[in-house]
């Protein structure tokens, strides 16, 4: 026990001597909340859009209405012919164009089909799917106005018919931002990246350095040296879960429907994870260049992309779908936003719970066995 806390204050004078270090652990984890919290947002709050009006009749006047009264659309020009549409389209100004064509208004009122053209800019696809939708509610709320303003002008009486009315509501996160599903998932990002990469580069430097030979020839055993540097990096993830729950609480307002000491309890089963990937990559890396290039490209990268942070796991590939199941992140990601979005705790997420915890243990000695045999 004497010979970890050793181990354990070197570690901690080593971090009191590199300024750098604190500033990565207590204000680089805000700073990336911050950007990321602001910047990843796939919300579509403004679409711009060019009009090209061929009828240039009131009824299409009054059409063309439904959009500038409506606060997701903004449109910018009104053109008179396709290459006009086609330039502002090219130069990505506008994510569509509505070309209302000739004798809108005489169909309309002969009772038949009025055709309107919507182009849009699919270089992004979530972009143009979204504008689609909203599109699409602007057409058939002006149709069923159109068939209602037919019957009044006719003296129709309007003849009630059953019909079916959905309520839509949406749990967990009422306003269906994109922002209070992508934070809950940064705070398991940035451990990652925390107790991964700083404890294999820590491990690493020692080598370069020459200490770690210093630390082989003392009575200190392998197991004592591994916990030894493994502690304080835990207590530094602490550190980042602390600081990101309390930026995402107060900075956010997205407050924690859950329990706190599960979402820590859950946070160091995690940890168990990354400080032994850490120490893997220590084992096969000769310096901090190359322990750093195999931590991010290696390790993070897939981490993230098949952790399902941004992406939809349900959306991928069934093979790559199967190699999901041996990310840790995966159902760190699934605990985290269960218990920050839902509420829930324990009694529905235990599975994920202890196959997190038994990745860990089997990751983390793994990589203690490795890094013994490299010592020897």
């Amino acid at each position: 026990m004497r010979n970890i806390l050793t181990i354990i204050k070197k570690e901690i004078h080593q971090f009191r001597r590199d300024p750098k270090m604190f500033g990565i652990i207590l204000l680089g984890p805000i700073l990336q909340l911050i950007f990321f919290g602001y910047a990843v947002n796939m919300d579509l709050e403004k679409v711009t859009a060019v009009v090209f009006d061929k009828d240039k009749s009131v009824q299409s006047r009054l059409f063309i209405e439904e959009f500038t009264s409506n606060k997701y659309f903004e449109i910018l020009a009104n053109v008179n012919d396709y290459d006009e549409v086609e330039k502002y389209l090219e130069n990505g100004e506008v994510t569509l164009a509505i070309v209302i064509e000739n004798k809108f208004e005489k169909n309309i009122s002969t009772n038949r089909t009025a055709k309107v053209q919507v182009i849009f800019d699919g270089s992004d696809g979530n972009k143009a799917s979204v504008a689609a939708g909203y599109v699409t509610n602007i057409f058939s709320d002006y149709s069923k106005q159109i068939l209602i303003d037919l019957q009044n002008k006719a003296g129709q009486k309007r003849t009630l018919i059953s019909n079916v009315e959905a309520e839509i509501r949406a749990w967990f996160n009422p306003t269906l931002k994109t922002r209070n599903f992508m934070i809950p998932g940064i705070i398991g990002m940035l451990l990652s990246i925390i107790t991964l990469i700083l404890t294999s580069l820590a491990i690493v430097k020692e080598k370069e350095i020459g200490t770690l030979e210093q630390i082989i020839v003392t009575p200190i055993k392998p197991y004592e040296l591994i916990i030894g540097k493994a502690i304080p990096f835990a207590a530094m993830g602490f550190i980042v879960v602390s600081i990101i729950l309390s930026v995402m609480t107060f900075g956010f307002n997205i407050p924690i429907k859950g329990s706190i000491p599960f979402l820590f309890l859950s946070s160091a089963v995690y940890i168990l994870s990354t400080l032994g990937l850490g120490i893997f990559v220590s084992t096969v890396s000769k310096t901090q260049q190359q322990a750093m290039m195999i931590a991010v490209f290696v390790v993070m990268m897939p981490m993230v992309f098949l952790s399902g942070f941004a992406f939809p796991i349900e959306n991928m590939p069934a093979i790559i779908q199967c190699i999901t199941y041996i990310i840790p992140l995966r159902y760190f990601m699934t605990i985290i936003r269960g218990v920050i979005l839902k509420g829930i705790g324990f009694t529905e997420l235990w599975l994920e719970l202890m196959i997190m915890f038994v990745m860990g243990i089997v990751l983390l000695v793994a990589s203690s066995l490795r890094f013994k045999k490299n010592l020897d």
